[in-house]
């Protein structure tokens, strides 16, 4: 008898995906899963198992933004549900995350077959492209279109929902693949060159002003252009900004490199912004963040340039006074070539870096000097004093996140060098931090990773611990363990009428003995003193750890700013 040359409709799908050349797929098995699952199993694609989807999710999504490629999120239909949280925090931060779902049969569809739920529906406001493949001969191609809008114009997630009658059913092994396009292999990002005389427009302004700042925006780093961005912030010196909620474009001790664009994480950006006559926002959006390009964040007498990759892009900043289709890294290899330098304008920014660090670090020694809990932000960095210069560290969590981002721009301001940073994205996100480390890890194997969580976060996303475990990579936990919602807490207590809060407060949670009882290492921590042989013990253990680290509740400057009717944040 010839030989049966047939494949399953999902071993077509895995088959089409380890043709793009994805390299890790992440999943909560599941029945309606199982013929893509038997395909990644053919073609040996690593497949994690996770506890939840939500964290099958979050893994792809922090592989895909430190390696700038696309992962593949496969779940089954209720669990499509629990990742649709992921696709919110992926869209938030443009990451190429492909969300597959085996959903319910195309043959009784409307009918309320086993489990049916409307899941390209849902997903479509999340994602950029969410389509339902009802033909098994157009899996390849579908695959395609959908990696095409994951990786071009505006990077973002994309869901595919594959019916379990076409998961299930056979179809020619080589189906879909005689019509155009033959090879479909991964294509190299097209990129958007700038019109010449847009760019000469925009270079124009750039030698005309006199203060001129750069905020550098997600579009750096997704067109791999942060060495770029360096090399002109250094060669014009002009300061360079971050758009808050991102991982870093520029090592903190780069020397052209300011901090947030912040107003309230990095007082001196509001200064250097407000006084500054150009403001250069590359692959960025004018969002809440930035006040929609408004006043009083952006003055009035300004000019404000958005440089953007895409179409979809400057389509969010029409508010600017000036806009220029370009991929970031042609634009910035032009205006590192403008041939003029704002020596003095730089070197204040940098005096008022150096002053305000200063004044930071003598706030937290008379902090310090208090008797009772470690304060927050001297948890944060006395934790980078124990990290090498390539290890990577992860924060998570309301308060602990803000002053973690505080505690880098200090220590590295001093010298302090880290090999990566990632933290939650544009929606803050809690319960991303455990899920970021272990992508870290994976991708960074003979490097530390510490995730610096407060326990509000750790408790969204804390389960996701257990990959960590299963699949052999020892990342250190320290939670700031303030005994509830601190974030909110704060909030509440200068919001009610009563100045208390409610509902916030969780009990005395043992997290260190829980890693222990896991198998990993744990210690608690309850002065400060201990704190640094205890983590260089976590570090040293080669396990899974938890260092449990009882702080105070100490309010940050930008939960504090949102909470103050009389001083608006950025983030409102």
């Amino acid at each position: 008898m010839p030989e049966n040359t047939k494949l399953r409709g999902g071993a077509l799908l895995a088959q089409a995906l380890k043709e793009k050349g994805v390299e890790h797929a992440f999943t909560l098995a599941g029945g309606f899963c199982n013929p893509a699952l038997e395909g990644f199993m053919e073609c040996q694609m690593p497949v994690i198992n996770c506890p939840h989807e939500q964290i099958a999710g979050h893994l792809a999504d922090g592989h895909a933004r430190i390696a700038r490629k696309p992962t593949i999120c496969l779940v089954g239909p209720e669990g499509f549900a629990n990742a649709v949280p992921a696709m919110l925090e992926a869209g938030g931060e443009r990451s190429p995350v492909i969300f597959i779902t085996g959903s319910s049969t195309l043959k009784r569809q409307g009918a309320g077959g086993f489990k049916e739920i409307d899941d390209v529906a849902i997903a479509a406001p999340l994602v950029k492209y969410s389509v339902q493949i009802t033909d098994g001969e157009r899996i390849s191609e579908f695959v395609n279109r959908a990696w095409t809008a994951a990786t071009t114009g505006y990077p973002g997630p994309v869901h595919i929902s594959l019916p379990v009658d076409i998961m299930f059913s056979s179809f020619e092994a080589d189906a879909g693949l005689d019509e155009r396009p033959f090879n479909r292999t991964t294509r190299p990002v097209p990129r958007a060159w700038p019109d010449p005389e847009a760019l000469n427009h925009v270079l124009g302004l750039v030698k005309q002003a006199e203060r001129p700042v750069i905020i550098g925006g997600h579009g750096v780093w997704w067109a791999k252009a942060e060495d770029l961005l360096e090399a002109a912030g250094k060669a014009l010196r002009v300061p360079v900004f971050n758009v808050p909620y991102h991982s870093k474009l520029l090592g903190e001790e780069c020397e052209a490199y300011m901090g947030l664009a912040d107003f309230h994480q990095y007082h001196p950006s509001k200064t250097a912004i407000h006084e500054a006559d150009l403001v250069l926002m590359i692959g960025g959006r004018l969002d809440n963040q930035m006040n929609f390009g408004n006043p009083p964040f952006f003055p009035a007498g300004q000019t404000l340039v958005c440089v953007n990759g895409s179409h979809e892009e400057l389509e969010y900043n029409q508010a600017a006074d000036e806009v220029i289709l370009s991929d970031p890294g042609a634009f910035l290899d032009a205006l590192a070539g403008v041939g003029r330098t704002w020596d003095a304008w730089f070197d204040l920014q940098r005096q008022r870096r150096a002053q305000w660090v200063d004044e930071w670090y003598e706030h937290i020694a008379q902090e310090t000097a208090k008797p009772g809990k470690m304060h927050p932000l001297q948890l944060s960095l006395d934790v980078q004093e124990q990290m090498g210069d390539d290890d990577w560290l992860i924060f998570d969590g309301g308060n602990t996140h803000f002053w973690s981002e505080i505690a880098v721009n200090m220590a590295g301001w001093r010298g302090q060098k880290l090999g990566g940073i990632m933290h939650p994205g544009n929606y803050s996100l809690l319960g991303v931090g455990v899920s970021f480390g272990i992508s870290a890890k994976a991708l960074n194997p003979d490097r530390n990773v510490v995730v610096i969580s407060g326990d509000g976060a750790f408790l969204s996303g804390g389960l996701s611990i257990e990959a960590a475990f299963q699949e052999g990579l020892p990342i250190t936990i320290v939670i700031d363990n303030n005994g509830g919602l601190d974030c909110i807490s704060q909030q509440q207590e200068r919001l009610f009428a009563n100045g208390k809060h409610f509902a916030t407060d969780f009990r005395d949670i043992p997290f260190h003995s829980m890693c222990e009882g896991m198998g990993g290492h744990g210690e608690l921590v309850e002065t400060r003193d201990q704190l640094a042989p205890a983590l260089r013990r976590a570090m040293d253990s080669g396990k899974v750890a938890i260092v449990n680290v009882k702080c105070r509740g100490v309010i940050s400057p930008i939960v504090a700013a949102t909470s103050d009717k009389r001083d608006k944040a950025s983030i409102e």
